[in-house]
C-alpha cells in the first residue's frame, strides 16, 4: 500500500499547474420574449457575481455556499456546451434559470439563453446562443 501521506498531500498542497491554459471565462445570460421568433435584445446576467462582500458574509461562505456551488456547475455546463452542445447541457441550464425565474409576476413566456465568454482583456464574444423554450414547459427539480 502506498504511504498515506503521499496520497493525502496533492489534497492538503495545491498545483500551481491546476489549470492547463487560462481560458476566456463563460458569463450566462438569459432573455425572456412574448413570442418565439421575437428579438431578443435585452440580455440579463444570470446570477451575477456581488461587487462587494463583506468578511462575515466571506467567511460563511467559506463553510456554506450551495448557491455558488451550483453557479460553478453552470460555468462547467457552459464550458462543455461550447466544445460539445448537448441537449442535456442546455436542459441543466434551462432548468436552473427558469427555477429562478418561477414566481416572478409578470414573466415573459418564452425563454433564451446564450453564453457570453469574456477573456483576460475585457473583449467579450458570444460563443452559443440556445433557441427560444416556452417556461411552460420547461421541467423544473
Amino acid at each position: 500500500m502506498a504511504n498515506p501521506f503521499s496520497l493525502l498531500a496533492p489534497a492538503l498542497i495545491p498545483s500551481w499547474n491546476f489549470f492547463d491554459v487560462i481560458a476566456a471565462s463563460p458569463r450566462v445570460e438569459h432573455a425572456l420574449a412574448d413570442t418565439r421568433e421575437a428579438t431578443l435584445e435585452d440580455w440579463d446576467e444570470f446570477r451575477p457575481r456581488p461587487q462587494r462582500l463583506s468578511p462575515a458574509v466571506m467567511l460563511g461562505r467559506l463553510v456554506w455556499n450551495p448557491r455558488w456551488n451550483e453557479s460553478l456547475y453552470l460555468v462547467s455546463c457552459a464550458e462543455r456546451l461550447v466544445e460539445e452542445p448537448t441537449v442535456h447541457g442546455e436542459d441543466e441550464i434551462f432548468r436552473r434559470i427558469a427555477a429562478d425565474l418561477a414566481g416572478r409576476p409578470g414573466t415573459r413566456p418564452w425563454l433564451s439563453f446564450r453564453l457570453q465568454f469574456i477573456d483576460a482583456a475585457g473583449e467579450r464574444e458570444v460563443l452559443y446562443q440556445a433557441a427560444p423554450r416556452r417556461l411552460a414547459d420547461i421541467e423544473v427539480r
